[in-house]
């Protein structure tokens, strides 16, 4: 009987696991490139109490065994990295990657981190960064003379100057990894790479595999408000059952001993 309460243990614990994953993605629903999580789980060990194909008789094997499984546990979240859906800004500095591929930024320590989130800004150098400060790799810098900044789907940063004069600053490039779902989220919609992400490889945008860039356009959450409640809802109720397993286990521990006590 005590198997069964631990076991239920096991289930409640991977359950509001499952509750925090889906609050986060929802929490995230409006963050621009934000890639959803799933959490995947694994059954723990089993304990034999018959092996299947065991002699039963002489000449004569079970056809199947007996096996108690001790519950589940998390093995791990995935990020799902399907595309999510851009919407128009009309603003000459936002970019959506349509297809594969990250925007790289630097970090004030010299580190390189990875980004969907094309809602690109000028500091005070005119330097393109994200929205928090972070310049873009390799750097892009516009001139103070600048009067129109257009990007094109291949990442060239196409500028004309007050005298009319149109020169081409960049191209903004791109990243990949070979598993992207191995990347680390960092925060400030920031991801690192890992030894599980693989190596990047950079590229321009459009060629070789890599996603186009859609100028005054930001790319969505992949966030699906249905599929989340859906995934809360079964996640609640699967809570529910684990806990009136331990109540039950608890309901006959208790007449047992009420019949012990006679």
């Amino acid at each position: 009987m005590l198997r069964a309460f631990s076991t239920a243990a096991t289930g409640m614990n991977a359950q509001q696991m499952m509750v925090d994953v889906t609050a986060n993605n929802l929490a995230n629903i409006n963050t621009t490139g934000f890639k959803r999580s799933q959490i995947d789980f694994q059954d723990l060990l089993y304990i034999k109490m018959k092996e299947a194909g065991a002699e039963v008789a002489s000449g004569v094997k079970s056809p199947g065994g007996m096996e108690i499984g001790s519950g589940v546990r998390a093995a791990s979240t995935v990020k799902i990295f399907s595309q999510g859906e851009p919407v128009n800004t009309g603003r000459n500095l936002d970019i959506a990657i349509m297809g594969d591929g990250f925007l790289q930024v630097t970090l004030p320590n010299g580190d390189t981190r990875y980004t969907r989130s094309g809602a690109l800004q000028q500091n005070a150098d005119g330097q393109l960064v994200n929205t928090t400060g972070y310049t873009i790799e390799p750097a892009i810098t516009i001139p103070t003379d600048a009067v129109a900044v257009d990007i094109g789907k291949d990442g060239s940063v196409n500028v004309t100057s007050a005298t009319g004069t149109q020169s081409v600053m960049g191209p903004i490039q791109l990243v990949r990894f070979p598993n992207p779902s191995g990347l680390s989220s960092e925060g400030d919609n920031l991801l690192a790479e890992t030894e599980a992400s693989g190596t990047p490889t950079t590229g321009t945008a459009g060629a070789n595999g890599f996603g186009i860039i859609q100028p005054g356009f930001l790319e969505k959450s992949n966030v699906q408000m249905v599929t989340e409640l859906v995934n809360l809802i079964t996640a609640q109720r699967a809570y529910e059952v684990s806990s009136r397993t331990i109540k039950a286990g608890d309901e006959m521990l208790r007449n047992a001993i009420q019949i012990a006590s006679f």
